[in-house]
């Protein structure tokens, strides 16, 4: 299949490890140009120069000033911006009894405000241009939510929620706009979590995730590299009549329809 992302310019922040790496690096071999933007400014630029071509920059996305950053970066070096990935570190553990409208403020301003940023200064281009493709990477909990992560389970949902509201608003303008939902991936994100489980629970973390898998239908965690070909797919030119679209990628954990 042809993606037609050879020669696409692709920003991809939160790209120094996990999922975020794991999407830089597919788009890459698919040919796009790929900005990686991440805080660890040594490590996403030796991250970018393992990739054909590719430049990193070293950002805070809830700077307002990451915007500038990593739109301008990819305006010097490649060119405009076709694909934008929506993706970031997640907020810390907690139950919802516990959840206060500072933390809920908090939550916002890591999970949805910085991504709305780089969605306005994408945008404006894609539309002009009659190509844009914009991919969240979310969470399960927008469907279903996950215990003890209530702020992501909110703020992702508020997310999900204005992405939807967008897709139908440019899709005639040729940009498709589509989140796509890891379940268990086996991150260092997920091993935190898992950590947590076990030191909460008394159990190991050995039985933790052994719990977890016997949850999956598929019976395992899932690869960064599965995950990522299917946020490459949505990116690509053949998913061009897609949008709007919340996708699952989570080995059939989320037994909602």
């Amino acid at each position: 299949m042809d993606t037609g992302l050879s020669g696409r310019t692709a920003v991809v922040p939160g790209a120094t490890s996990g999922l975020g790496l794991a999407v830089a690096r597919s788009l890459a071999a698919e040919g796009a140009n790929v900005v990686l933007g991440g805080r660890r400014g040594e490590l996403v630029r030796a991250e970018a120069e393992k990739l054909p071509s590719a430049v990193g920059v070293e950002v805070d996305l809830t700077d307002p000033g990451a915007t500038d950053a990593l739109v301008g970066a990819a305006q010097e070096r490649f060119g405009p911006v076709d694909v934008l990935v929506l993706n970031g570190g997640g907020p810390p553990p907690g139950v919802a009894v516990d959840f206060t409208p500072d933390k809920l403020a908090e939550a916002v301003a890591l999970l949805v405000q910085p991504h709305q940023r780089l969605v306005g200064a994408v945008l404006p281009g894609m539309r002009g241009r009659g190509f844009g493709r914009i991919v969240a990477i979310g969470s399960s909990g927008v469907q279903q939510p996950i215990d003890r992560l209530v702020a992501s389970n909110a703020a992702r949902a508020a997310l999900a929620g204005y992405l939807k509201t967008l897709a139908s608003e440019v899709a005639a303008d040729g940009v498709t706009v589509n989140m796509v939902l890891p379940g268990r991936i086996a991150t260092d994100r997920v091993g935190v979590l898992d950590r947590a489980n076990a030191e909460r629970s008394g159990a190991s973390e050995e039985q933790v995730r052994e719990r977890a898998e016997a949850a999956i239908p598929v019976g395992r965690y899932g690869t960064p590299e599965e995950f990522a070909a299917v946020v490459t797919f949505l990116a690509s030119a053949a998913a061009s009549y897609v949008t709007g679209e919340q996708v699952r990628c989570d080995g059939g954990l989320v037994r909602a329809h």
